[in-house]
């Protein structure tokens, strides 16, 4: 049987005398404190990476508590299960603490650090975690402005050698964003990474970018809920996911054809890629985003209008531009991402697939049939758009995840 490891407390760290030789008082996880002869207490970490047996410095105690210490240890747990070897970053920090105050890892984290609160918080994750494991190992104690586009392709050349071609053109855009900032900020002349357009393979398949993680799909309405634009666009994306209609059809919505009595919206047949008459029952949550709006622009035409006229709809940009303010990248999150998200998850959930493919308004292929379908299947449209606005709203407030199924039997 392994020795059993009894953490350490304070009392003991502050009471312990120095010896002959050092003293090795293990915490777990790798973490123990080094007490000298002399009487020097250092924080160390005894880890494994790539095979290999390493030792990393924390810190001397009390400077560095208990508490930070462990904190200290998971961190590095964290870049290890990640692929990072802990002693790469902080020879990359420490490099930039003390040579440099203008490298891409310090520009990167602070302007992560300015963007990242207005994100969902999974969005940010995945932003820095490529970053800490893609650029940083190799470009983060460079000086911003001296870093060229051949550097920035090796480091991405490295993603694209394993395949994940799709993370490597996320990770050019995130540094793109890094660049920009310091050129806004006057701590670059340019953004290099403008110069590699083509150079990495595009990624295979076409799809619409979508979130379909519920997890991440609460954190995207989060960050919807807390949009700091206008009033019009966030109520678009309000009701984006909850109708899950093509942008175009969104953005053109009138109030006309808005029944608050019924709960639906009928679109007419002209405005549909279709061509037939197209009914949205409308969810509790739907009907709320609508009359949240009413008093805005009810007076007019259209439900979202532009900020320059009442006489035409938003722009055809709007609800996506807001996604990119947002911090999703154009393969992450789209318009049209709406309905794949809600194609994908109701499915899943065992609702009926022509049900979803007639709320989706498929084109249908017999054109006599097309024109008398547009009600097909409305008694269980209804439930599932309300069920579906119900587990929307429940993931957004953090309740439990679980799969929503469609009720099945008599």
């Amino acid at each position: 049987m392994p020795r059993r490891i009894t953490p350490l407390t304070d009392t003991k760290i502050r009471t312990i005398k120095p010896a002959e030789k050092p003293q090795k008082l293990f915490d777990g996880g790798g973490l123990f404190l080094l007490v000298t002869p002399t009487g020097g207490k250092l924080w160390r970490l005894k880890y494994r990476f790539g095979g290999t047996e390493k030792l990393l410095a924390i810190g001397a105690y009390p400077q560095i508590s208990l508490a930070e210490a462990r904190q200290k240890r998971d961190q590095a747990s964290t870049l290890m299960a990640n692929g990072v070897d802990p002693s790469d970053t902080k020879k990359a920090q420490k490099a930039a603490d003390t040579h440099e105050t203008e490298t891409f890892e310090i520009i990167a984290r602070e302007w992560y650090a300015k963007f990242s609160p207005s994100w969902a918080a999974s969005h940010g994750t995945k932003i820095i975690r490529r970053l800490e494991l893609y650029v940083f190992p190799w470009l983060g104690n460079r000086p911003i402005k001296a870093i060229t586009a051949p550097e920035l392709l090796t480091a991405l050349r490295r993603i694209e050698a394993k395949g994940t071609l799709e993370t490597a053109h996320r990770t050019q855009q995130n540094c793109g964003q890094v660049f920009r900032y310091a050129v806004a900020t006057g701590r670059a002349e340019r953004d290099p990474s403008g110069d590699l357009r083509g150079a990495i393979p595009p990624a295979n398949g076409k799809h619409m970018a979508t979130i379909t993680d519920p997890k991440e799909i609460a954190g995207l309405l989060r960050s919807i809920d807390d949009y700091r634009g206008s009033i019009v666009t966030r109520c678009a994306l309000q009701l984006a996911p909850l109708v899950f209609v093509r942008p175009g059809e969104l953005r053109n919505a009138e109030w006309a054809e808005i029944n608050f009595d019924a709960e639906e919206w009928r679109i007419p047949a002209e405005k549909m890629k279709a061509g037939t008459l197209h009914i949205v029952p409308l969810s509790r949550q739907a009907l709320a985003v609508l009359r949240e709006i009413h008093p805005l622009t009810g007076h007019g035409r259209y439900v979202f209008p532009s900020p320059r006229t009442d006489s035409r709809p938003m722009s055809s940009n709007a609800v996506l531009s807001a996604l990119r303010r947002m911090g999703y990248a154009k393969d992450e999150m789209s318009g049209h991402g709406f309905r794949s998200m809600a194609s994908t998850l109701l499915n899943e959930q065992g609702w009926n697939r022509d049900a979803i493919e007639r709320q989706l308004a498929h084109a249908e292929r017999n054109s006599v049939r097309a024109a008398y379908n547009y009600a097909e299947f409305m008694p269980e449209r209804k439930k599932m758009m309300q069920a579906w606005a119900d587990y929307l709203e429940g993931i957004k407030a953090g309740a439990k995840i679980i799969q929503m199924r469609a009720a099945t039997g008599g």
